[in-house]
């Protein structure tokens, strides 16, 4: 029993939809809208003292839950379904620690249960909501979870994660690994985290696959509300320098593969005219074979080779079901560092991928603070590179996703599109907060966050009114 540890006595929950300004198209879904999921959590510590927690992330139905035989909005209302459900099961689930501790214990041995629960109750076993809906339902919990610690003790939450604040080492997640001679005995995530993170970050700007490229891609349809509509323009508005581009995949036949290959050609050519540095190639788990990547980078090596120099990584080729396909891909990270994106559920997961051939981790605050900690350390123990990646995060969820790469020491900044997809959205959060929603000069500057308790919100000075909860649990 540690005398800063923590129980939940309180959830709040909130449905805020957002609206793109225009279509964001990535592997086989579009973006047109969004309902965020937002938590004011209430805890309790040991001496009887209560504090507010705020967690916040997109229910992104097209990322979460692909392929599926349910309509948008059957998936969509069973996601909230189990976002009011795990306000319950949060408020009373009887786990006390720090933040940490709880979220892994959660996540353990209860989030599974009230997933099955609901697709019980609904009739829908036969298509039950994936582990990775799950995780991004509990996540805005979770996160809040990590931010009311850090309030109540009055520090900002990275500083907690170390003894005293932690009563279990890492060993007590991990083991030790007797095939690497990795120990995790006595080591806390403060040992892998970083000590001071940087005052900017790198942004990486993401070319949807609707996206017009230059003048001669528009339409006239496109949104005149005082935003670029051209990759062009955003990249001189911005000063961006990283370009992640999102493809097809093997979705619908062979000539996908012509598309993505010229695609990269198109962007890599216009980056390279405008100032940009990096490039990567996101397929967003639409590609079934190791043969269709390599084949794209090989012929960018032979045809492009400014261009295949600028490819700093490849993301999320595959199924992300590593364990259904145990698919053998070190065929693709001999050519290119290859990361684990929608697969890297947890650090089991990522033990599996290392094992595959994935080199590196694409870390997401969407599959919950705890597990993006946890993953961060076992990855970095393994040497196994870091990238913080978005899911087109607004309000709040920008937030603690800009925390997170701050600290977990990403090879190259942060993927930030909500700016680019739904500007307007943040403008609240963006007043006291402005230059963590406005990138300038191909960075995010965090400041404003720095040194404030919790994840940093200050939620109090943000000027957002809340509609009424759709579920307020106490007790």
């Amino acid at each position: 029993m540690n005398p800063t540890d923590i129980e939940v006595v309180g959830a709040d929950l909130y449905m805020l939809p957002v609206h793109t300004r225009q279509p964001y198209s990535f592997g086989s879904a579009t973006l047109t809208s969004v309902v965020c999921a937002r938590v004011r959590l209430t805890v309790r510590g040991r001496d009887g003292r209560l504090a507010i927690g705020w967690g916040e992330t997109p229910l992104n139905v097209g990322w979460v839950w692909p392929h599926p035989t349910l309509s948008y909005d059957d998936r969509l209302s069973r996601l909230q379904h189990l976002c009011r459900d795990l306000a319950s099961a949060w408020t009373n689930c009887g786990f006390t620690g720090h933040a940490l501790e709880i979220g892994s214990d959660f996540q353990l041995s209860t989030l599974h249960d009230v997933a099955h629960a609901l697709d019980a109750k609904l009739g829908t076993l036969n298509e039950p909501i994936p582990h990775l809906a799950a995780l991004v339902c509990c996540s805005p919990f979770d996160l809040a979870l990590h931010d009311a610690y850090g309030m109540l003790h009055g520090v900002p939450v990275y500083d907690t994660y170390a003894a005293p604040y932690l009563s279990r080492d890492l060993s007590t997640y991990f083991g030790d690994d007797s095939d690497t001679g990795v120990r995790f005995a006595g080591k806390y995530p403060a040992d892998y985290l970083v000590r001071t993170p940087p005052q900017t970050l790198p942004v990486w700007h993401s070319v949807g696959g609707a996206d017009a490229l230059t003048n001669a891609d528009l339409r006239g349809d496109e949104p005149d509300d005082g935003y670029p509509v051209t990759l062009e323009n955003w990249i001189v508005r911005d000063g961006i320098k990283c370009l992640k581009v999102k493809l097809k995949g093997q979705t619908s036949g062979g000539a996908e593969g012509d598309w993505d290959y010229w695609r990269v050609v198109q962007v890599g050519e216009i980056g390279a005219r405008l100032g940009c540095e990096w490039l990567c190639l996101d397929f967003n788990c639409t590609c079934t074979d190791t043969d269709y990547v390599t084949e794209i980078l090989d012929r960018l090596l032979r045809e492009h080779p400014a261009i295949w120099r600028a490819v700093l990584y490849v993301e999320q080729p595959f199924p992300y079901d590593l364990e259904a396909t145990m698919m053998d891909v070190h065929a693709v990270s001999a050519r290119k560092p290859l990361f684990m994106d929608e697969s890297a559920h947890d650090w089991r997961i990522v033990k599996l991928g290392r094992s595959l051939g994935w080199s590196c981790v694409a870390l997401k605050a969407c599959k919950t603070q705890t597990g993006a900690i946890l993953s961060a350390c076992w990855a970095i123990a393994h040497r196994m590179p870091l990238m913080v990646q978005d899911l087109t995060n607004p309000m709040l969820a920008q937030i603690g996703h800009v925390q997170l790469a701050a600290h977990v020491g990403a090879i190259m900044g942060i993927e930030s599109n909500g700016p680019q997809y739904y500007p307007d959205a943040s403008a609240a959060e963006a007043a006291i907060h402005p230059g963590i929603y406005r990138r300038r000069n191909g960075c995010l500057e965090l400041s404003s966050v720095t040194g404030w308790p919790g994840l940093g919100y200050r939620v109090d000075e943000i000027g957002r009114s809340l509609p009424e909860p759709i579920a307020s649990v106490h007790r």
